[in-house]
């Protein structure tokens, strides 16, 4: 094989397809040495596709014209539902064995694109909602505990989660790019914490059906990538409208003509007006390269054209990123056992049929589940609800109020492109908003662990953010592969 594969983007494998350099088997096998040998270290593959293995079919599509995604491998998060021979379990035993009726509408896309469906990442079991505190970040049942491949499990490194294994794999280049999905935090704190680059789109850009829901008020779907132009190319194929997703008929009004390839501007920081938002994400900072990475990169923005407003202030913000004081968590519940009830049912066979089967099913294979007993104290709470009443509409145009006073009003009165804050802290800012935002590897703590930087803003405004994260990326190229890669 004439050609890198390591870090290599969907353009540069695309190049050697056409210039003979390499084959899609080549490219495939070499994903699949990769994940033998360092998924039993971190974890962050459930199980691969045995229907992707047809060496004659990928050699066809190759010789065919390209597509958008033609022969390049991706994995998704294991709540994405696909009509083949792998299971879509959330990471739990409890769905072992169910049978969708169809593939999830983002997987239509991917497949009609050319993508090769590589395999199921393994995730935070149910989103991590079985339990909000008894269950460890990137840890599911079918999969066990994943690991940040840039940190050695004995010095505490997190891969965040709920899209856990869909950035570990993509970070140790077991896979070329791969989907998760994003109620609150779970693309983009994984991304940060991995080293790659998260997009979370605007609430109905992306189609969830055929997906596990979480909170189908707030659930998203986006990629998780090496690079911002990888991220953007999923980011055109998987966006548009879905008749089984009657929110993309509003989200996908947003999308530009022409896709959002054309926002892959290397000068795209020039003359944007970024809002950075100190208070209070800039204190909740540990590591101090972190810190001083933070400042740099506030006076690369400006280098690079870009007009910074420094000390920007979201009102209510203490109130937005404490989800019980919000109420945001009394939504998730209610939301969660009404949208997870329909789900099952529509399933063509399962072994549950509801969040009480469920949660019965777990207690009845505490061992095979790892259960605690605290371990699904958030599906009980859930179950116990009575869905989506009066209660929960009150919170929820109470959280409408502290988007349009909060981000919406920081954004208009100051007629800013993007916010710029460190991390994954802002996640909730987003969330409640059905925002987009994008984040961007930053730099790395001195024990290894990975930081990154966050653009959102308001919905819609993926070609700005677009422009701006990739402005930053390419003024930047912090990225390194981890360490692990290299054993």
């Amino acid at each position: 094989m004439d050609f890198k594969v390591e870090e290599s983007t969907i353009q540069e494998i695309q190049q050697a397809f056409g210039e003979g350099k390499l084959t899609s088997r080549q490219l495939i096998d070499f994903y699949l040495h990769q994940i033998e040998t360092l998924n039993p270290i971190l974890g962050g593959v459930i199980e691969v596709n045995p229907d992707e293995a047809d060496n004659e079919r990928m050699e066809k599509e190759i010789k065919g014209q390209l597509l958008h995604l033609h022969g390049i491998p991706v994995l998704l998060k294991d709540t994405i539902g696909t009509k083949d021979k792998m299971n879509t379990t959330a990471g739990s035993y409890a769905l072992l064995g169910s049978k969708v009726a169809r593939d999830a509408g983002v997987v239509v896309r991917l497949r009609e694109a050319g993508a090769i469906i590589l395999g199921k990442a393994s995730l935070s079991e149910w989103y991590k909602f079985r339990s909000l505190s008894g269950v460890p970040d990137g840890w599911c049942a079918r999969a066990g505990q994943g690991l940040n491949p840039y940190v050695s499990s004995g010095a505490g490194g997190t891969p965040c989660g709920s899209s856990s294994g869909s950035a570990i794999s993509v970070a140790a280049n077991m896979v070329s790019v791969a989907l998760g999905t994003e109620t609150h935090s779970s693309i983009i704190c994984p991304s940060v914490h991995n080293s790659v680059v998260g997009i979370k789109p605007t609430v109905g850009l992306t189609t969830r059906a055929g997906v596990i829901p979480m909170t189908p008020r707030w659930d998203t779907i986006g990629p998780i990538c090496r690079t911002v132009s990888d991220a953007v190319y999923v980011l055109d194929v998987i966006a548009g409208f879905d008749p089984r997703d009657e929110a993309t008929s509003e989200g996908t009004k947003f999308i530009p003509q022409g896709g959002y390839k054309q926002f892959l501007n290397k000068d795209g920081l020039k003359g944007k007006r970024l809002g950075i938002v100190r208070h209070p994400f800039v204190e909740k900072i540990h590591g101090t390269a972190e810190l001083e990475a933070f400042e740099l990169h506030i006076d690369t923005l400006r280098q690079k054209g870009a007009k910074v407003l420094d000390n920007m202030k979201i009102e209510n913000i203490d109130i937005i990123l404490e989800p019980n004081h919000s109420g945001e968590i009394s939504v998730m519940m209610a939301d969660f056992k009404t949208s997870v009830n329909v789900y099952l049912k529509e399933l063509l066979d399962s072994p549950v049929l509801s969040l009480k089967d469920v949660i019965a099913f777990n207690e009845s294979n505490a061992e095979l589940e790892k259960l605690a007993e605290h371990d699904q104290k958030t599906f009980i709470e859930a179950e116990e609800t009575n869905g989506f009443g009066e209660h929960e509409k009150e919170i929820v145009s109470k959280l409408d109020s502290l988007c349009l006073n909060g981000l919406e009003k920081l954004m208009k009165e100051h007629k800013l492109d993007s916010i710029v804050t460190p991390g994954s802290r802002a996640c909730a800012v987003f969330a409640i908003g059905g925002y987009p935002a994008i984040t961007v590897p930053a730099g790395y703590e001195r024990d290894g662990m990975p930081f990154g930087i966050c653009f959102g803003g308001l919905k819609g405004t993926e070609p700005k953010l677009i422009e701006i994260s990739y402005g930053f990326e390419q003024a930047t190229k912090v990225r390194t592969p981890p360490p692990l890669h290299h054993t």
